[in-house]
């Protein structure tokens, strides 16, 4: 019976035994073991064997990235303005002896590194650059505080300001300098609009005036050559007349009279006003003299008609068809040559 309870408090030892040797790290974390109170050994996630009393778990670290949030900071920039700031980080653990063993309190010292830093960034820049180079202040952050987090063990992989918070008095200030910056160029633009329309406007009525002076350059051009060629076609139908006399004689001539004093009878008996028209004897011997021209005159006169004309003397009847007397007061017919017309 002594002998089952001795075996029996032995397999419980070997069960309590064997439960605290064998560790099981999760995934993501790398544990520190100690022997008598130093480091030995990190393990890996998995399971790990590990000798009771002699050995023990120093520190879990997490091996993961994590975000710090750096609590809100009042900053003094270098014009002397309050402004409030909040940032984050991300940092990770690469060496999980050097933050288990080479800093106290990981995440304050994190914590306070990057506060000083931001401090001394911030405070070294004017408050216009603080609130437009936030990517110039988180490139600055980042190296400053990776280069001393680098001994810990630690990687720091971004640094961002969430958030400046200038006082109210300055953000009232920017919001006036804004708006008149904003009425500044809207009235710039307005000027250069108007500028380019006068000096469109202008470039339009200089094109206007250049094409109607070369409208009329070219219309003065066509008139000149129209009336050279008409003076030549009068020079060369004079010319011809001049050959036609030449060759002629008076009966060239009498031909052109003829048809020219044709020309004026029919003016004559065109006119609206003229109801009758009168000859002189000296014009209807004229007409006489000229061998035939009384009929060209009498087709002048009455056009399609074949109506014989007033006697042997030419005297034309009037436009009514009425005979006009060839008999005539002595008086009403001057001796001159020239005739009157009634």
């Amino acid at each position: 019976m002594g002998m089952y309870i001795t075996l029996g408090l032995v397999v419980f030892l070997l069960l309590i035994f064997v439960m605290t040797a064998i560790t099981m790290v999760k995934q993501g974390y790398v544990y520190t073991i100690e022997r008598f109170g130093k480091f030995t050994k990190a393990a890996e996630p998995g399971l790990t064997i590990i000798f009771p009393v002699i050995d023990r778990v120093g520190h879990r670290i997490n091996m993961m990235e994590q975000v710090l949030d750096i609590p809100g900071q009042e900053i003094i920039t270098k014009d002397n303005a309050m402004v409030g700031v909040d940032a984050v980080v991300f940092f990770q653990v690469l060496d999980a002896p050097k933050a288990a063993y080479e800093v106290s309190g990981l995440h304050p010292a994190i914590m306070a590194l990057t506060t000083t830093n931001l401090r001394t960034v911030m405070g070294s820049m004017d408050l216009d650059e603080t609130l437009s180079k936030r990517d110039e202040i988180n490139a600055r952050l980042l190296s400053v505080v990776d280069h001393a987090t680098s001994p810990w063990g630690v990687k720091i992989t971004r640094v961002e300001i969430k958030d400046i918070r200038p006082p109210r008095d300055i953000s009232e200030a920017m919001a006036r300098q804004m708006k008149a910056e904003r009425l500044k160029r809207a009235e710039i633009l307005e000027a250069e609009g108007d500028k380019t329309s006068a000096i469109l406007r202008s470039e339009g009525s200089k094109q206007s005036a250049i094409l109607e002076a070369e409208g009329k350059r070219e219309a003065a051009f066509r008139d000149a050559e129209a009336r050279e060629r008409a003076a030549e076609a009068e020079a060369k139908a004079t010319q011809m007349v001049s050959d036609a006399i030449a060759s002629s004689g008076n009966q060239a001539i009498n031909y052109f009279v003829a048809q020219e004093y044709t020309k004026a009878v029919g003016k004559f008996a065109d006119s609206p006003n003229a109801k009758t028209i009168l000859f002189p004897v000296e014009a209807t011997q004229l007409i006489g003299s000229l061998g035939g021209i009384g009929e060209l005159v009498r087709d002048a006169i009455q056009p399609g008609e074949n109506a014989p004309m007033g006697g042997n003397n030419g005297v034309p009847l009037s436009r009514d068809r009425d005979p006009v007397s060839r008999e005539r007061p002595r008086s009403s017919v001057p001796r001159t040559g020239r005739g009157d017309a009634g």
